[in-house]
Parts: structure tokens; C-alpha cells; sequence
């Protein structure tokens, strides 16, 4: 993402909103935008940078993995409380061969380019998408693609494994959303499905796509790395399909702040609280492709909350709302384009 977050505002502005009216208290951005490392810096706000597609496959070469590191992160470090690197976004997903070849080696590039620079409290992982699973609708039944599992994913979870780092997914209930089974997605009240070889049920997608996620983990012999959300959220427009709403929205990502925080886990990972980022922070008003591309946002760019998703600070310091919608209300002029933009991640959800 290149800028990570473009707005009207400065990006110090960005970040003082976060610290002081929100409970939001880790980002991630889809580069290394120096502004906004700058911005987050003293804020007590922990940042994740991406490293992009187009440039990650030259860092497994190691002089470069420190060049980049002594250039992006070190002018930040620790300032700006830069916990995660992620290498590439999807990558299984959108690369191609020469990105998918390079993933595990630039992560290892990078991960010893950090120790030799002293830097011993930033993670080196990568984001994927779910398309990286065989379809199923079984969570125990989940398993890597084959091509993927063993050449490139067993070595990536090795690596993970050896530095205590997670595996990062994203799972997106949107994407499979059935109006027959919207209560599950939506974290309603509903019967539950149940998995027919484990016996166990489940009352949300949310929690389902993780479990075949840590299925298949299990199934390469990794099924104690921890699992991490890198992206979920829902959007409020899309051009009249039923899926999308205010709220919907509101719906899904207040439960999600709340079923996260509890810490239950899911059916397969009891007792277990998954680091959840929500995509995204701001609607876009500006950015091309579908309607639902510019109103995946949890406000809009002069800090309207699109709706109340429970991540405001009250007078107390607490937390308020219980996911409730509320009414869009977009400032004529105030813009914000960007390819991808900022992830939250909040109080509630680490």
C-alpha cells in the first residue's frame, strides 16, 4: 500500500486521534511510509510495516535485508514501537512465481538483519489470504493447497516456529457471505454448525475459518504456532447487494471486538486471544474499483465514526458502545485515496 493512509489530515494528527479518542492502540500500514513511522513515534501506538510485493524478493539477499532495515526501520526504532514486518501482502494469493520462491528466504534475510543490527522486539512474518486453503466448509478438514503446503508453507512455519512469531491470516466471513446463514457471519444467535468428524459446533464463520487454518497447520506437524488476524472487517456499501450495510458492519466488527477480548478461543484453540486487525481505518472516497473498495472504513476522514464499533474512549477512559450503527455523515471535500490502507488493532482485540 503506497501511501499507506493519504488524508487531508497529517499523519501526526492521525495518530494523536488514535491515542487520545480511541482505544486502537497497535496499526498496521502497507509500507514503511516515513511520515507516519515519524507520527506514531512516542505514542505508545505499536506499528506494523509491510515490506511490498514488488520489493521483498532482492531482501533475501542479506546485505540488502540490512540496508533495508538500517534505511526503513533503524531511523524509527524504538520511537515508533515497530513490532512486525510483514514481507509481502498475499503473496501466495497475487505473486508470482519469482515472489512466492523468495518469500521464506527474504523473511529469514530480514529476521537476521534485525540481530545483527541489534534489534531483538520486531517480528518478521507475512499475511495471507484464506485462498491458500483447499475449499471446505469443514474446519477440521482444512489443509494447505497442494504445491503451496510443503514447499513453501512448512518451511514458512518452521521459521515461524523458530522465532516465536505467528502465522497471520485473514479471514474475511464477508467473502463467503450466504444470506441463509447470516446470523453465523454476522456473530448473531443462530443453531450452529457442526463439524461432522470433530463433533464440535460452531456459532460464527469467524472462528470456523480459523480452525481450518489451524487444521491444516496441525496436518504439516505445526499446531502449536500461534495464529494471527492480519485482516478482517466488513463494508457498509457495495451497491445494494443485502451483505452490505452500516449495519452489518456495525454488527460484525463490534461482536468481533468483544468475542476476541474474551479470549474463549475457538472450538480447536481453546483459551486462546488472536491479535485481530480490522480493515480499515477510513473510508476512501477516492479509490478506484467497486463501491465497496472506498466503505470498508470505521471512519470517515474527518473522524466521523461511520458507526459505533465499540473502539471509542468514553469520559471514564472505558470503552463505549456495543457495536451500534450510526448515521455516515462524509464532509463535502474531505478526501482519502490510497491502494490499501491502515489496519487497527485494538485494546480489546490484543
Amino acid at each position: 500500500m503506497a501511501p499507506s493512509v493519504t488524508t487531508f489530515q497529517h499523519p501526526a494528527v492521525v495518530a494523536n486521534f488514535l491515542k487520545t479518542k480511541t482505544i486502537i492502540n497497535r496499526v498496521k500500514i502497507f509500507d514503511t511510509n516515513p511520515d507516519i513511522l515519524s507520527a506514531f513515534a512516542n505514542t505508545g501506538i505499536s506499528v506494523a510495516v509491510t515490506v511490498g510485493n514488488g520489493d521483498f524478493p532482492a531482501l533475501k539477499d542479506e546485505g540488502a535485508a540490512r540496508q533495508w532495515i538500517a534505511s526503513k526501520i533503524q531511523p524509527f526504532h524504538p520511537r515508533t514501537k515497530i513490532n512486525y514486518i510483514l514481507v509481502g501482502t498475499e503473496v501466495l494469493h497475487w505473486g508470482d512465481q519469482n515472489m512466492i520462491s523468495s518469500l521464506v528466504p527474504a523473511m529469514w534475510s530480514l529476521y537476521k538483519a534485525l540481530l545483527s543490527l541489534g534489534i531483538k522486539d520486531i517480528k518478521v512474518t507475512t499475511a495471507h489470504s484464506l485462498g491458500i486453503l483447499f475449499p471446505t466448509k469443514i474446519p477440521s478438514e482444512g489443509r494447505f493447497r497442494p504445491g503451496w503446503d510443503t514447499v513453501v508453507l512448512a518451511p514458512m512455519l518452521r521459521f515461524l516456529r523458530a522465532t516465536k512469531t505467528p502465522f497471520m491470516v485473514n479471514p474475511y466471513p464477508y467473502f463467503g457471505y450466504d444470506p441463509n446463514q447470516k446470523n453465523f457471519a454476522l456473530f448473531k444467535r443462530n443453531a450452529g454448525v457442526k463439524d461432522p468428524h470433530t463433533g464440535l459446533t460452531y456459532f460464527n464463520q469467524f472462528d470456523s475459518l480459523l480452525d481450518m487454518a489451524h487444521s491444516a497447520m496441525k496436518v504439516l506437524g505445526f499446531p502449536n504456532v500461534s495464529i494471527a488476524v492480519g485482516e478482517t472487517g466488513w463494508p457498509t456499501n457495495c451497491d445494494g447487494w443485502e451483505a452490505c450495510s452500516v449495519d452489518n458492519a456495525a454488527t460484525f466488527n463490534g461482536h468481533l471486538v468483544r468475542h476476541v477480548n474474551a479470549g474463549r478461543g475457538t472450538p480447536l484453540m481453546h483459551n486462546r486471544k488472536f491479535e485481530t486487525y480490522i480493515f480499515a481505518l477510513f473510508n476512501e472516497n477516492q479509490k478506484p474499483g467497486p463501491t465497496s473498495e472506498r466503505n470498508w472504513g470505521l471512519f470517515q476522514p474527518d473522524f466521523t465514526p461511520v458507526y459505533d464499533a465499540g473502539i471509542m474512549l468514553g469520559q471514564n477512559g472505558g470503552r463505549t458502545g456495543r457495536g451500534r450503527a450510526a448515521r455516515p455523515n462524509p464532509r463535502p471535500g474531505t478526501n482519502i485515496t490510497s491502494n490499501r490502507q491502515a489496519v487497527v488493532c485494538t485494546k480489546s482485540c490484543c
